[in-house]
Formats: C-alpha cells, sequence, structure tokens
C-alpha cells in the first residue's frame, strides 16, 4: 500500500522528534525543565520536538491549521488541523523512566480523523493509521484484543493527579474494572496506552480529562483496527468532551457502563 503525503510527513516529524529525545534522554538538567501548571512540566526537549515537528508539517502543508501542546498554534485556511503531543509522558522523560511517545494526527473540518502517527522512540515502535485503511505497528497490520473473559483482561487508564473534584468517581469505577480484569496499568502516556489498546496488549482503555492531542492520534489507531472510542456519555465525536473509552465490542460495553454509573452526563467534561 502506498503512504499518503501526509502520513509521511508524520512519519518524518516524528522520526525528527524521536531522535531529539533519544539524544536527550537522561541528560536533562534542572534549568531545562520548568514548571507550566500545578503538577503539570515542560522541558526544553518539549519544545525542541515540536518545534521540529512543525517545521516538518508546515513546510509540506502550509494551508493546515496546527495545534499542538506546548502552545503552537497556526489558523490555515484548508479546513484541516494537525493535532500534536511531542512529547507525551514528560514526566516519565524528567525521570528517565523509558516511557514516551510521540503522537500526530491530522483532522478535517468536520472532526473525522484522517491520519495518525504515535512513536514510541525508546523502543522504535511506530504506528500508524490512515482513515478507511487499517492500523500497523512498524509495516505490519494490527487489530485490537479477541480476548473474550473478564479474568483475562489486562485494562489501561490514567490516573488523577491534579484535579480532585472527580476523584471518588474515578476510584469508583476503577474498583468494578479491577474486579472485571486481571489487572491494570498506568503507562503516563494516553497515547502509548491508545496504541497498545490498537494492538492488543491492552483490552480496553478510559481516561477522564484528557486533551486533543493527548487521545487524537490513538483514536484513529484503535478504530482502524477494529475497536470502538467513545466519550464517557458513548457519543463517537470524542472533540466534545475530554473524556475517553477505548475497548473491543466486549471491554468498550462494560467501560462505558461503568463511565455511565460514575460519571453523571452533567459531570463530563
Amino acid at each position: 500500500m502506498e503512504t499518503s503525503k501526509e502520513l509521511q510527513a508524520a512519519i518524518n516529524a516524528a522520526h525528527a522528534a524521536g531522535t531529539i529525545t533519544l539524544d536527550k534522554f537522561g541528560e536533562l538538567s534542572h534549568r531545562e525543565i520548568k514548571a507550566k501548571d500545578f503538577k503539570d512540566f515542560v522541558t526544553d526537549v518539549d519544545k525542541a520536538c515540536e518545534a521540529a515537528i512543525s517545521s516538518i508539517i508546515t513546510k509540506s502543508f502550509p494551508d493546515d491549521s496546527m495545534l499542538c501542546e506546548e502552545g503552537t498554534v497556526i489558523n490555515g485556511t484548508s479546513g484541516r488541523t494537525w493535532i500534536v503531543d511531542p512529547l507525551d509522558g514528560t514526566l516519565n522523560f524528567i525521570h528517565s523512566f523509558p516511557v514516551f511517545s510521540i503522537s500526530i494526527a491530522l483532522k478535517d473540518q468536520n472532526n473525522e480523523l484522517l491520519t495518525a502517527v504515535v512513536f514510541q522512540p525508546v523502543l522504535q515502535e511506530l504506528f500508524t493509521a490512515e482513515r478507511g485503511q487499517g492500523a500497523y505497528l512498524n509495516g505490519k497490520k494490527i487489530t485490537i484484543s479477541s480476548r473474550t473473559d473478564k479474568e483475562s483482561f489486562l485494562m489501561a487508564t490514567g490516573i488523577p493527579f491534579k484535579d480532585y473534584h472527580y476523584l471518588e468517581s474515578y476510584i469508583g469505577m476503577l474498583k468494578e474494572v479491577i474486579h472485571d480484569s486481571a489487572g491494570i496499568r498506568r503507562a503516563g502516556s494516553a497515547a502509548i496506552d491508545l496504541a497498545y489498546t490498537a494492538c492488543g496488549r491492552f483490552d480496553g482503555f478510559w481516561e477522564y480529562k484528557l486533551f486533543p492531542w493527548d487521545f487524537a492520534a490513538g483514536v484513529l489507531l484503535v478504530r482502524e483496527a477494529g475497536g470502538t472510542v467513545t466519550n464517557f456519555t458513548g457519543e463517537n465525536d470524542v472533540f466534545q468532551s475530554q473524556s475517553v473509552i477505548a475497548g473491543s465490542d466486549i471491554t468498550h460495553p462494560l467501560l462505558l457502563e461503568k463511565a455511565l454509573k460514575y460519571f453523571s452526563p452533567q459531570t463530563i467534561v
């Protein structure tokens, strides 16, 4: 299958950012780390990755818009928007914990995702997808998990770390998922969680309070791998809220049922 110009640009940008992360991994100094919010950090590496990605993308597609986590915003005229997390898992990176990724996605004016890349530099794993073309890991087609027994499920999630108003709801849901699974993992990168769900390493994923750059690429990966992704109220347009549930036709309904039980539609953002 021929690689589109869009996907190739995203791959090139992800590899460029990945090289930057590997050059600095384990070598960060304190002066290269800054607090940008309560319990939220940015490094010079995040910014260097974002600059490299935006340069490559805008050179290839000067009419497209761009939305990046660290502040790069370009208002284009094409109706398409690139959504970029230049280093998803910054806290892991700061602590030399080797779980982080680069996430790049392209959506159209109707919020339909067209292209996705999630690159894990340490493992040299490149997850790619284009709408209607399937999802791939290093060029090999991937599919979601086919497991059906609750006792075998390995689920992924993100744990609240700075916004506590929904903590009790999260804990309530977590308790039930613990009961209906074999284990739960928290990688520290939603892009990796979704990519791993797409390739069947995780059986399902849920997280409340995410931003578009956290989930955009991963959502397309899961859908193109045969999975289902909605928000916590079951709606397909995940850009209308900050909550994501991903999984198979077995695990997605299981997680959605619990989300509806513990998170009321009035409180979901």
